[in-house]
């Protein structure tokens, strides 16, 4: 199997914690010069230093709010002009709880702009370089919602699926160029976004944490939440050689928790 990322250059956004941070050590691993994506310039610095680079790597940073769309755009079209980017994983923390009756017309338009807009601000800014240089990956990692909406994440649920939406629409207009399009969608995931879940839930009922976390874990098949680490991988593969022939699929990651097809 051919897992081999050595020459290529991968964009990883959301990268400073979590599943953005553990897939750009996973590509390191396989042999990918890593662009590491977020908001904390200082981290990104100290976390892009100490990537694996065995195969003799050069790693960077970004440091960008996916929000601002333009200057997200510029900073992504300075990147490529220097280092075309083949793999592109693009990862954003989730909207706010919340139910969506009653929530403010701002909310969608900040989620849409973070997710939907930024995500294709990066892709418009990558493709000509995947079609150059005859490769390209784009993987988006987004959430188990797509397949099953979530109770309390109304703007989150309605958000993911227009990314879908958009992603199978892209996979299908770039498969003759041999460009892939795939979603990986977690499940509860051992990272900040899954704590902020649990607070917000804690709050809201009056159960404690505890009950929460048991309630949650209890959905889940495999009886644990994931580590980020296990997510990761399955992006990974997808942005393998051997991942090929594999485009336009939402991929569950989530210990069997999704009961639909």
């Amino acid at each position: 199997m051919d897992l081999n990322l050595k020459g290529r250059h991968a964009l990883v956004c959301g990268a400073s914690q979590g599943i953005g941070l553990a897939t750009a050590r996973a590509l390191a691993d396989l042999g990918a010069d890593v662009t590491l994506l977020a908001r904390r310039e200082e981290r990104l610095r100290e976390l892009a230093a100490a990537l694996p680079a065995s195969s003799g790597q050069a790693h960077g940073w970004i440091s960008a709010d996916a929000a601002d769309t333009e200057r997200l755009r510029a900073q992504v079209e300075a990147l490529v002009a220097g280092k075309p980017v083949h793999i592109l994983v693009n990862n954003s923390g989730g909207p706010p709880p919340g139910t969506i009756h009653g929530t403010d017309v701002a909310a969608f338009e900040a989620a849409y702009r973070q997710h939907l807009l930024a995500n294709h601000v990066l892709a418009e800014a990558v493709i000509p370089g995947m079609e150059r240089d005859g490769y390209g990956r784009i993987v988006n990692v987004i959430s188990t919602s797509v397949k099953e909406p979530i109770k309390g994440l109304g703007v989150s649920n309605t958000t993911r699926w227009a990314v879908a939406s958009w992603a199978k629409t892209l996979a299908t207009e770039l498969a003759p160029k041999g460009i892939t399009v795939n979603n990986v969608l977690p499940g509860s995931t051992e990272t900040p976004r899954i704590e902020q879940i649990i607070d917000t839930t804690a709050g809201k009922t009056g159960r404690s944490r505890e009950d929460v976390f048991a309630t949650m874990v209890a959905e889940i098949p495999m009886g644990r939440f994931a580590k980020p680490e296990e997510t990761a991988d399955a992006i990974a593969f997808l942005c393998s050689p051997a991942a090929a022939y594999i485009t336009g699929v939402n991929l569950p990651v989530d210990g069997g928790r999704t009961r639909s097809l």
